[in-house]
C-alpha cells in the first residue's frame, strides 16, 4: 500500500463485524491509506443479537488484518466515544454503504459531538462493488443455503456453512423469523 505524505496518526474503526465483510475489509485498506494506524473496535454489546461471539468477531478480523502491522483489533464495550477517548483516538471512522444508512450515523455522530466534541467522525464511502454488503445479509442469505464466499473472506464463509449446517443444532426458521429478516425461507 502506498505511503501518503502528511497522513494522520490514528483513527478507530468500530463496529460489530457479525461477521467481518469484504466491505469492511475494503475500508479498514483505506483508512490506511489516510492514517498511519487504525483500532478496529469490536462491540461486544452494540444492541444487536450477535450470530458469532465477540471472542470469534475478534479473531475473524483480526486474521483478515494481519498483513497490516498498523492495525490493532481490540474488543471494546460501551460508548464508541468512551472507547475513543480511551485509546486517544480523535477520529471515529464510519461507513456508508446507502442512503438508508445516513440518518443512522448522522444522528449517531451528532451525539457523538456532544458527547465529546474533540472527536471527528469521518465518513466514508464503500467501494462501489461492496456497497450493498452488510452483515446481516450475509448472514440471512447464508442460513439460506446460498454461497457467500465472494462477499466475505473465505474462512469466513466456511465457518458461516458449519455454524449453519443441520448438525449445528440451530433452527434457521426460527433464527431468520426472531430477526426480522430481510429474505425469508420459500415455503414449499
Amino acid at each position: 500500500m502506498p505511503k501518503r505524505k502528511g497522513r494522520l496518526p490514528l483513527a478507530v474503526y468500530p463496529g460489530t463485524f457479525d461477521p467481518v465483510t469484504n466491505g469492511h475489509i475494503d475500508l479498514i485498506r483505506r483508512t490506511l491509506e489516510i492514517f498511519e494506524r487504525v483500532i478496529v473496535g469490536v462491540a461486544l454489546h452494540s444492541g444487536k443479537d450477535t450470530f458469532f461471539p465477540v471472542e470469534d468477531r475478534v479473531a475473524m478480523v483480526r486474521r483478515v488484518t494481519r498483513r497490516w502491522r498498523a492495525v490493532q483489533v481490540k474488543p471494546f464495550d460501551g460508548l464508541v466515544v468512551d472507547f475513543a477517548r480511551k485509546q486517544r483516538v480523535g477520529v471515529i471512522i464510519r461507513g456508508l454503504r446507502m442512503l438508508s444508512d445516513f440518518e443512522y450515523e448522522f444522528q449517531m455522530a451528532l451525539t457523538n459531538r456532544q458527547l465529546d466534541p474533540k472527536i471527528e467522525t469521518v465518513f466514508m464511502m464503500p467501494s462501489p462493488e461492496s456497497s450493498y454488503i452488510s452483515s446481516r445479509l450475509i448472514r440471512e442469505v447464508a442460513a439460506l443455503g446460498a454461497d457467500v464466499s465472494k462477499f466475505v473472506p473465505g474462512f469466513v464463509a466456511k465457518e458461516l456453512r458449519r455454524r449453519l449446517s443441520p448438525d449445528s443444532g440451530i433452527d434457521v426458521e426460527k433464527w431468520l423469523g426472531q430477526r426480522g429478516a430481510v429474505f425469508q425461507p420459500h415455503p414449499e
